[in-house]
């Protein structure tokens, strides 16, 4: 991929917002680019500005922008951004988000509540975006969102690659925290080789980001269990989880996510968990003061770039995740 700039007419031309930059820096490293310069700035009153400092006429253009916080700031952001590349006669426009803001607003639990992935989707079609790019999506259905093609990237490659080389896969049994996830588990244990447990959790409708019950199915007395999840938020529920195994009889437990939005109290419960490691990717900035001695970061950057050359080159994305899917 070293050194791609230009396949017959197409310019591939990668642009970053300010959310994290040494994602964006390190994908332009992957792809032997450099990322456009871009003239970003707030006003008085917190409206943002953008200029690209380059033609961007006829481009193939990739907007990259990791949704942290402040996340609404940097969704607007990326907006923009999409905005002035379609007015400036970007020939195609990719919007990546490693971490897509709102993704678990995918329905209604109940009355007059909002769908608001869906209106993300609306904004950035809206917005002039012809497709998306996103890693590990809260639910899959998320692709059904947007008018037009979306390439969802699965982190499972990465992290599973880093699990068997710490682990033996002997002792191992993966765990889904609940129902949801018991097809990532799935792919996980087909991947691994390793039997699946399932955790099946009874959440507190009127209490946010609160589970009130816990029920492990599945062998996990002895093992060294994987606990899998798409995000880390506050950190309660995967704390409650590995308890719940270890009250099981599980000798070890390892958490394994793709997004650490890492809120609140979650690096404290982490670090005072009797989990051992907790191994993310970074879709998110992972600040110094959020890291701690049981935190592994792995990189994201290079299948985000395999992907932008991918799709460049029209090439397949799938083909990336032959044998994960």
């Amino acid at each position: 991929m070293s050194g791609i700039k230009a396949t017959g007419e197409k310019k591939l031309m990668l642009f970053s917002g300010r959310a994290f930059p040494e994602l964006a820096k390190e994908v332009a490293d992957c792809l032997g680019i450099e990322p456009t310069p871009t003239r970003l700035q707030d006003f008085a009153n917190g409206e943002i500005f953008v200029r690209f400092e380059e033609s961007v006429r006829g481009s193939d253009a990739f907007v990259i922008q990791s949704h942290t916080r402040p996340l609404n700031k940097w969704i607007m952001e990326q907006l923009i951004m999409v905005d002035a590349l379609k007015r400036a006669s970007a020939k195609r426009i990719t919007v990546v988000i490693p971490f897509f803001g709102y993704a678990r607003q995918d329905k209604k639990h109940r009355g007059r509540e909002p769908i608001t992935a869906r209106l993300m989707a609306d904004m950035f079609r809206t917005a002039g975006a012809d497709r998306l790019m996103c890693v590990d999506l809260h639910t899959a259905q998320i692709q059904g969102f947007f008018d037009g093609p979306v390439d969802h990237l699965f982190a499972l490659p990465i992290l599973a690659e880093y699990v068997k080389s710490k682990l033996n896969m002997d002792e191992v049994t993966v765990v889904a925290p609940d129902a949801g996830r018991v097809r990532t588990a799935e792919r996980w244990t087909d991947t691994l080789g390793t039997p699946l447990a399932i955790i099946h959790k009874r959440r507190d409708p009127d209490v946010a980001n609160e589970v009130k019950v816990f029920e492990v199915v599945g062998k996990v007395r002895g093992r060294t269990c994987v606990l899998i999840d798409d995000m880390i938020d506050t950190g309660g529920t995967i704390i409650k989880a590995a308890d719940a195994l270890f009250e099981q009889g599980a000798a070890k437990v390892i958490v394994a996510a793709t997004h650490g939005v890492l809120s609140g109290p979650a690096v404290d419960r982490l670090k005072n968990s009797r989990i051992s490691e907790v191994v993310i990717t970074n879709t998110l900035p992972i600040p110094g003061e959020q890291r701690f001695d049981k935190l592994t970061v792995l990189s994201i950057a290079p299948l985000i770039a395999r992907a932008i050359s991918e799709v460049f080159s029209d090439g397949s994305v799938t083909s990336l995740f032959e044998g994960h899917s």
